[in-house]
């Protein structure tokens, strides 16, 4: 009969030890820990709309939240505030940003320079970070432009109606006068059989 060497069990015991007390060191490390979730990472909008840029975040301890625009026209901060306490907006965005207590923001009156990528960083207070990226795809408004072309083709369909129209008056008209024209031409050359009958 074989058995098992003692010193492969032994070894089994110490690398699980060691793998113990690792976790038990990270999860001391990071006490508290932060989790992200951003529910809609893509958002399309028209311009002159209100966009919600939603996220969903947890934490032991008081957490910073901190929003970032990236576009072709550079990075920019938007807003900074800490859970509970002070709240700093950038100028730029001074009248149009709303936070939220889960770390949303509210982006009203959007135009075409708010196109691009939304970082947000949440750290907590012990350190531990977590991040998310909301693009944002921004669309003229094409009711304009359809309401435009709804005018010429209304404006169009108008003026098709009446030319349509006089020109039925035209021929009503001119078949009127032909009709007239005829019953004299009639009547003249009946007068005139009847005068050469009479002289004859």
């Amino acid at each position: 009969l074989m058995r098992p060497l003692r010193g492969c069990r032994s070894r089994g015991v110490v690398v699980g030890t060691v793998t113990l007390c690792l976790a038990a060191g990270w999860a001391l490390q990071t006490p508290g820990g932060v989790s992200l979730v951003v529910p809609q990472p893509n958002i399309n909008a028209t311009v002159s709309q209100s966009i919600l840029l939603s996220i969903e975040y947890s934490c032991r301890g008081v957490a910073t939240i901190e929003w970032k625009h990236l576009s072709s026209w550079g990075t920019t901060s938007i807003v900074e505030w800490r859970s509970g306490s002070y709240v700093n907006i950038s100028m730029a965005y001074k009248d149009r940003v709303t936070t939220f207590e889960n770390g949303s923001i509210q982006l009203r009156n959007v135009g075409m320079r708010d196109a691009g990528y939304y970082f947000v960083t949440v750290t907590e207070e012990h350190g531990t970070s977590a991040y998310g990226t909301i693009i944002v795809n921004v669309y003229e408004i094409i009711y304009e432009d359809l309401h435009f072309v709804a005018v010429v083709f209304v404006f169009l369909a108008t003026v098709s109606a009446i030319l349509i129209c006089f020109m039925w008056l035209c021929n009503k008209s001119l078949h009127l006068f032909q009709k007239k024209t005829t019953h004299k031409l009639t009547a003249s050359t009946t007068e005139e059989i009847e005068l050469e009958t009479i002289e004859c």
